[in-house]
């Protein structure tokens, strides 16, 4: 029996007039759904339904987190522990299709899509490319087989059968600055959001909870409040990069699997960032080939405190003001945070 999706409503006309002018990767609006008003793009109206009743099966593996988290690297660990140190397959492979992300279609509107079609004519590969990534992820995902790798930016609520089918889920969660600056440059560098603003606009898109999968402090919130579920392992980017060798050995645990210290140096060496950014693989470079991704390149830096090169101090007392606001009244602290913010 189909669960009946939450109810929604179209941003404000001033806010969406403003924003198309802005994020050029959408054309027709905006939708807040729930109680909680997550924002997402007019597609939801179409596709949000099939994505709230998708069954997640008890061998299925996913990796929930608020957009540029560090999802990609947990996604990469995640995969390689699962699949017995397959190394060769993870060279050969696009993550893309051995880890799908479950809603990506929700953010390909069809005006886009038959532009990266126009755009890519006479190259067969990548026309198909560009239509198959806008067909409904819960299509696309309830045809595989077991056992599946699932990425998704859904909060839990709006992931309703998740908890109970039995699965695994990895959460990793970043503290909100760095999100922030990783997700402005990935909005200005991929077509689907195609943003053209400056970063204080978008951090006031950000803060106010517009930008797509938002608000930030409910999707961390709601998954804090799991952390001790059986099936759910919390992490903390920040703590994967303070310490990487402990955080793959506690992956590993979560997902039952034991390896050698040899092994694990291996799977250390291969994800190091340095190594990681260069990864063709894991790097979306698909994306870039097709025109998707147009500036940049979608891994950047992989470390903790980018936000100081950007933020003002104007800037930063707002933000200092809203983190402290959001945080109070919770046990919820961002680990290596102050040390980075007090340099």
């Amino acid at each position: 029996m189909a669960l009946e999706s939450p109810k929604y409503e179209y941003l404000n006309e001033k806010d969406t007039k403003e924003m198309l002018e802005l994020f050029k990767g959408e054309r027709t609006g905006f939708v807040l759904v729930g109680p909680k008003k997550w924002f997402f793009p007019y597609k939801y109206t179409i596709e949000g339904k099939g994505f709230y009743n998708f069954k997640a099966r008890p061998d299925d593996t996913w990796v929930l987190s608020y957009p540029r988290s560090g999802t990609t690297w947990t996604q990469e660990l995640i995969w390689l522990l699962s699949n017995d140190l397959d190394f060769n397959r993870a060279r050969t492979e696009f993550l893309t299709e051995r880890f799908p992300f479950f809603e990506f279609s929700m953010f390909n509107h069809s005006e886009v899509t038959r532009e990266l079609i126009k755009m890519n004519e006479g190259d067969k590969d990548k026309v198909e490319f560009c239509k198959k990534i806008a067909e409904p992820g819960y299509e696309v995902l309830a045809k595989l087989p077991s056992k599946r790798f699932i990425k998704s930016h859904f909060p839990f609520s709006l992931l309703p059968n998740i908890l109970d089918s039995g699965c695994k889920i990895v959460y990793v969660a970043r503290n909100p600055k760095d999100v922030a600056v990783s997700w402005y440059y990935l909005n200005i560098g991929i077509k689907t959001q195609g943003y053209i603003g400056d970063f204080p606009t978008f951090w006031n898109y950000f803060q106010n909870n517009l930008t797509y999968w938002g608000p930030y402090w409910e999707h961390l919130k709601e998954a804090w409040a799991n952390r001790n579920h059986p099936n759910v392992l919390f992490m903390f980017y920040e703590d994967m990069q303070h310490d990487f060798s402990k955080a793959i050995k506690e992956v590993a645990k979560f997902l039952g699997k034991t390896y050698t210290e040899e092994q694990l140096k291996e799977v250390a060496d291969y994800l190091n960032v340095k190594n990681f950014r260069n990864n063709q693989m894991v790097n979306l470079s698909e994306l870039n080939e097709c025109g998707i991704i147009t500036k940049g390149i979608f891994v950047r830096k992989g470390k903790s405190g980018g936000w100081q090169d950007i933020f003002t101090e104007e800037l930063n007392a707002k933000a200092d003001k809203w983190i402290e606001e959001n945080l109070r009244g919770t046990d919820l602290i961002f680990p290596y945070f102050n040390n980075i913010s007090n340099n």
